[in-house]
């Protein structure tokens, strides 16, 4: 059976023993790994919490100077409870098994071991690493919640999931409010999918983008010869979601002639077609949205009365992007790898110069712009991992998206570590662009020795494979 470990799996090695770490570093990366590694306990959880994403294997040493390698296995699944801890060391006892084994550790290696031996559990662990994520994503698209669920970390969004749970089995009408951009339309797919009408039609029609003069034609229908143009009947959208769920989207710019009919449509659950000379029965739930102050138009004698207390039955108000700041991480990373697969893409996530950027952001059009952002990113990348310049300058806070840009200071200010990071991590990708991703030869091009160019790839997450010093299995360290 092929394996389902990709060779780009990344892990994390860490070890007091420069030899052996740096043995265990080359051997991997020869298995077409990418290795980061860290000198000891402190160095290991400042990798796992700095890793834009969670690593997918930890190699630990147990006992190190500054500290234990069970600290290292706690923090690796506390980050991510998918992540394959194995523990490497030299005093194996039946004590430290049964500690790792019930903090989550895959397994347990005992020096000195064969390089063949570890290679293999490592492969091992991904495989089943892989096998049960898989299964997870598989489960997920059976029960329908693979594309449709919502991301719902932050208090906000759990109370409106608990809301929806009671009443998506009911025939209440739903109203939808909140700023542009918030997924109002997310939520009403939400409510659909979860009531027994999912298997009946789930029309979306954006009031405010159709012209006046068709609108009572298109919600309703019209018969043949009702107007000049109308040359066959057409049933509407309330006859064509007959059984199912009608979203009618910033209801809020629904002319007053129309709110009239369209209150008469809910009240007698029938509507007549244009031209029409008796009603038609219909069976529709209604869910309506919008980003207007309802009230305020209503004061204003733009909205009538009685239609929004039809409406706001059951009321909806979806915070902004900036209310809800525990569901951005979740939403970066689903953008990330719908985007990813969509253009075919390997990207994994987001250097913290980055995401210290998205965090600040005040996101005006909320998770509509965070998702344009992210797909941008994703279009302009040229790695594994999205920087400042893939950001636009907006967010980033960074002039331009070019290197020549990023030495411009911008009239609001920067961040000029960020900006120095920003300018070595495009600096390393040209060199390796120009060289042909042979390393040696970007080193010299850059100036720096061999080893310095290695850990500013590892320090940038681009220490993706590569060409290393010439050496043969001889050379490697003692274990």
């Amino acid at each position: 059976m092929p394996s389902l470990v990709p060779p780009s799996s990344r892990l994390l090695i860490v070890d007091d023993e420069p030899g052996l770490r740096q043995m265990m570093t080359i051997m991997f990366r020869r298995e077409g790994y990418s290795v980061t590694s860290a000198a000891g306990r402190k160095a290991a959880l400042e990798s796992i919490e700095g890793s834009p994403q969670p690593f997918p294997l930890v190699l630990t040493d147990l006992a190190m100077p500054d500290g234990s390698g069970l600290d290292v296995l706690t923090a690796a699944k506390s980050r991510s409870a998918s992540t394959e801890v194995i523990l490497i060391t030299a005093h194996s006892t039946v004590e430290n098994a049964i500690d790792a084994m019930r903090l989550g550790a895959y397994d347990f290696v005992t020096k000195p071991f064969e390089q063949g031996e570890l290679v293999a559990l490592v492969r091992k662990a991904l495989e089943k690493q892989a096998i049960v994520l898989e299964n997870q994503r598989l489960r997920a698209q059976v029960t329908g919640l693979a594309e449709n669920s919502l991301v719902c970390r932050s208090p906000r969004m759990r109370a409106i999931i608990s809301l929806i749970e009671r009443i998506a089995g009911t025939k209440t009408t739903v109203f939808i409010t909140g700023e542009s951009g918030t997924g109002k339309e997310r939520i009403a797919r939400y409510v659909h999918e979860r009531s027994d009408r999912k298997d009946r039609p789930f029309l979306v029609v954006n009031c405010g983008a159709l012209p006046e003069a068709l609108m009572e034609s298109e919600l309703f229908g019209h018969e043949k010869g009702a107007f000049t143009g109308a040359s066959a009947s057409q049933a509407g959208l309330f006859r064509s979601a007959d059984g199912g769920t009608l979203f009618l989207d910033e209801v809020g710019e629904l002319p007053l002639n129309l709110q009239v009919k369209l209150l008469r449509a809910l009240q007698e659950k029938a509507v007549r077609p244009v031209g029409g000379a008796r009603e038609v029965p219909v069976d529709v739930r209604l869910l309506a949205a919008t980003n207007r102050d309802v009230e305020a138009a209503i004061s204003d004698g733009r909205f009538r009365q009685d239609l929004y207390y039809r409406l706001n039955v059951i009321r909806v108000e979806l915070p902004s992007l900036r209310e809800r700041v525990e569901d951005l991480a979740p939403l970066i990373e689903r953008f990330l790898h719908q985007y990813s697969i969509e253009m075919g893409k390997e990207v994994i996530g987001l250097t913290p110069d980055a995401l210290r950027a998205l965090q600040s952001y005040d996101f005006p059009g909320n998770v509509r712009e965070l998702e344009n952002i992210i797909e941008r990113a994703v279009a302009l990348s040229g790695s594994r991992v999205l920087g400042l310049g893939e950001l636009p300058p907006s967010v980033s806070g960074v002039a331009g998206g070019t290197g020549a840009g990023l030495l411009e200071l911008p009239e609001a200010g920067c961040r000029l570590d960020d900006v120095m990071n920003e300018v070595e991590r495009r600096f390393l990708l040209e060199a390796l662009e120009r060289t042909g991703g042979v390393r040696k030869a970007a080193a010299k091009l850059l100036g720096i020795t061999f080893r310095s160019l290695r850990y500013r790839l590892e320090k940038h997450g681009l220490d993706g494979p590569g060409d290393e010093p010439s050496s043969s299995r001889d050379d490697l360290p003692e274990i």
